[in-house]
């Protein structure tokens, strides 16, 4: 007998609905409907809790940056150097396709001392060239500080990994809610089969095991 798809009752809103549980079917076990509260729960969780999970994590990790910065910047300046010497021709051995070399340059240190070291130019670059660089305090060049675009990627990072974090924990209450779930249905499964068949049960355990048996039915 096939069944008519479009028979009261028989639509996929109906249909979705039996197999979230979500009926008056008296066969359903309480640990099912229990299952299915805590799955509700849990999401409802996600979706109220991914947006202060995402705030808070981005609002650190953009902190975090945000000190980093200021920390560096209390160590640099920008200054200005000045090439002595156009960048030679790329050969073999001085890795030809980069797209800048060194070349000697001077600039004024923030103490007032006249520094002198490499800066990386493209090739081309005549001498004279004023070109712009992070130095220490001592002249000594220096990586540049985070830039504020690099703080919004490290803000949006420290977003994704609050919300992945978020969404590991959800996914790790549900599986031990659903592992504690099955152990009481095994064990209510077994209780049954007993009841309705004792002798099957010690004939499916090995000779001596009906002291063990004793102890988890006084358990």
């Amino acid at each position: 007998m096939m069944m008519n798809k479009h028979a009261p009752g028989n639509g996929w809103l109906a249909r979705s609905a039996r197999g979230c549980r979500f009926d008056r079917n008296p066969l359903r076990r309480r640990s099912d409907r229990a299952e299915t509260a805590i799955l509700a729960g849990l999401l409802v969780a996600l979706l109220a809790g991914a947006p202060f999970a995402m705030l808070a994590g981005g609002g650190l990790a953009h902190d975090l940056a945000s000190q980093v910065q200021r920390s560096q910047l209390a160590g640099v300046r920008y200054v200005t150097a000045v090439t002595t010497q156009a960048p030679l021709p790329p050969s073999v051995d001085r890795g030809v396709g980069l797209s800048s070399y060194p070349v000697p340059a001077h600039w004024t240190a923030p103490d007032g001392k006249v520094t002198a070291g490499q800066v990386s130019v493209p090739l081309g670059t005549p001498a004279g060239t004023h070109e712009q660089v992070w130095v220490t305090l001592n002249g000594t060049l220096s990586v540049p500080p985070l830039q504020d675009s690099q703080i919004a990627s490290v803000t949006t990072l420290g977003e994704m990994a609050s919300l992945a974090a978020l969404v590991l924990v959800l996914a790790g209450a549900s599986g031990l809610a659903r592992h504690e779930l099955d152990r009481r249905r095994f064990s209510a499964w077994e209780a049954d089969w007993r009841a309705i068949d004792p002798r099957a049960q010690r004939k499916l355990r090995p000779p001596g095991a009906a002291g063990t048996s004793l102890v988890l039915g006084a358990l």
